[in-house]
């Protein structure tokens, strides 16, 4: 799962090659060889310039990216396009976990279950969202989460620049095309869905499969073990990405890890064991079902009847990739950025697994758009994979173009001058097709202004929650509940979901369809019964339809629960 080694770093390229020029140069200043001014002093000394240069670069890059990731999402938050699907859910959990609780989410727990001391842990194993709650206590907000998930997306930028920059050989060229990379990255499509997109836990997913895969690339297996850990912790299905991870290194050459394919195997195992207990085992011990998220009804009613009938009808399966029609757009708009030169390389084999959970399924339509968080799971193996790709097409065509003309020739030496940076030219062009992705997605917004300013509907949401006194429990519209959640309760107002319909104050609409709702009639008619038990109408706005109730003695019955054929 690394370059061939006709690109390894030429001698005092890259880091390790950066590193011994830093050796030099200290051995050279101890018995006073190489001394400033001289030709042995100079060259260590413009590689160490070099090398600091780079560091405050990519330094700087990865701080503006996390300032204007973080300027996106809280502008999202400002704008009242943010919700309580799933920045509450999120917000509630980590608020959980600063007071040394299981990660409760009210709104989850009453919309989807109808238990309010519910642990997201129950829905998805993601106990890494746990070592956010410091920030709970410097900054109580749910902003707090925005900012950590735009500054651990930019962090993904320096091993994608470290990786890239040994892929392709080191040196100027290779420097270069390492920042095109991880401009490349930053400005993905995958990043711009998930930055636009509330808070996730895969927040944390890019910047640890780049710590993976890098320090894999070096032969440094104790860094990625740890990094692999972290990996797990951050959802039940991480342990496919170890799994992948193996197989990738049991096919492709050594990386200088003892027992390479022993290794490959031993992720391989235990990557497919940990999901299977964190779904069957963990998730259920903290109230939840290990079924709940099954998705594979075409295939099958469980995962051992799905795999009989994949083993049997192996092109049936196959089929099921593609439809409907979405599932074959969005895996062509993943590797399309990068020239499907991922396909080239094992690295891709990392998100093989995920790929497949998500395509094979029939039920959620969510997990194949490219509109979510979930490509941003992806995007790291694949961009990793293309640079990976190249480095081997540059290879096959050096190999071909010797093959074809005889030495000391103008032609061959023409050929090896530019045959020997096609890696690097792809670099380019992965930016290139970035760029011109970007007017398509998430991110091309941020060059509107009216991208910065509140239209009616989100005045409106914004004046409504202010009339909400705070330490109150409020059932609300999706996108008002994150103005509540530092100083409220905050539950979901629905028809669909398990809430029941007796909070003090409740704000609502009656004329803009609503989470939790499939009809606005039906909204209406919930309105009219909050009127009928004793809720009075606090303020409404008619062009918007928002309004706010309060009853100052909450109704002990309430419309029937999770009553989805009539919402």
């Amino acid at each position: 799962m690394t370059v061939d080694s006709t690109t390894t770093p030429a001698a005092g390229e890259g880091p390790q090659g950066e590193e011994a020029a830093a050796a030099q140069l200290d051995g050279a200043a101890s018995t006073g060889a190489g001394a400033p001014g001289s030709p042995e002093g100079e060259a260590p000394l413009r590689k160490q310039r070099v090398r600091n240069v780079n560091k405050l670069a990519v330094g700087g890059i990865t701080a503006i990216f996390a300032i204007a990731y973080s300027v996106f999402s809280c502008t999202i938050f400002y704008t009242a396009r943010t919700a309580l699907y799933d920045l509450g859910i999120f917000y509630q959990a980590v608020k959980s976990y600063s007071e040394f609780k299981p990660g409760y989410s009210i709104a989850k727990g009453l919309h989807n279950f109808g238990v309010a001391n519910f642990s997201v842990l129950a829905d998805h194993w993601s106990p890494i969202d746990a070592i956010l709650a410091p920030l709970i206590w410097i900054h109580d907000s749910p902003v707090d989460l925005l900012i950590a998930q735009g500054v651990l997306f930019a962090l993904a930028i320096p091993p994608i620049w470290s990786f890239t920059r040994t892929a392709l050989g080191g040196g100027r060229t290779g420097t270069i095309g390492a920042y095109c990379v991880s401009l490349a990255y930053a400005i993905s499509w995958p990043i711009a869905g998930a930055t636009a997109f509330n808070f996730h836990e895969v927040a944390f997913a890019p910047v640890l499969t780049a710590v993976i895969l890098e320090r894999l690339q070096k032969g440094k297996l104790r860094t990625a073990i740890v990094a692999m850990v972290a990996l797990l912790l951050v959802k039940e299905d991480m342990g496919f990405f170890l799994a992948g991870l193996g197989l990738g290194l049991i096919i492709t050459r050594p990386l200088g890890i003892p027992r390479q394919r022993l290794t490959g195997l031993v992720l391989v195992v235990v990557g497919v064991i940990y999901t299977i207990v964190a779904v069957y085992a963990l998730i259920p011990a903290m109230g939840g079902k290990a079924d709940y998220y099954w998705a594979y009804q075409s295939l099958g009613p469980n995962a051992p009847a799905a795999a009989k009938h994949i083993v049997s009808d192996p092109l049936y399966a196959a089929g099921q990739l593609f439809t409907p029609r979405q599932k074959l757009h969005t895996i062509l708009e993943l590797f399309a950025p990068f020239l499907f030169l991922s396909l080239l390389s094992p690295y891709t084999l990392t998100a093989l697994p995920l790929i497949l959970e998500r395509f094979l399924a029939s039920k959620f339509p969510n997990w194949w758009t490219n509109t979510f968080h979930y490509n941003a799971y992806l995007v790291v193996p694949i961009a990793l994979g293309a640079v990976d790709g190249a480095v081997r097409l540059q290879k096959w065509i050096i190999w071909g173009w010797r093959s074809t003309t005889r030495r000391n020739t103008k032609v061959r030496a023409l050929a090896d001058r530019f045959t020997g940076r096609v890696a690097a030219a792809f670099a380019a062009a992965f930016l290139v097709t970035a760029l011109a992705f970007l007017p398509f997605f998430a991110f091309w917004q941020a060059f509107s202004p009216s991208f910065y300013h509140r239209n009616a509907n989100a005045t409106a949401e914004a004046h409504a929650a202010s009339l909400i006194p705070s330490g109150v429990v409020v059932e609300t519209t999706g996108n008002v509940g994150p103005f509540l959640l530092n100083r409220d309760t905050v539950e979901v107002w629905d028809c669909y979901g398990y809430t029941p319909m007796n909070a003090p104050w409740i704000i609502a609409n009656d004329s803009q369809s609503q989470f939790g709702f499939f009809h606005v009639s039906v909204q209406q008619a919930r309105i009219a019964w909050a009127k009928q038990h004793g809720y009075v109408v606090v303020w409404y706005d008619k062009p918007t339809g928002y309004m706010v109730l309060h009853a100052a003695t909450p109704p002990k019955t309430y419309p029937p629960l999770g009553d989805s054929a009539h919402c």
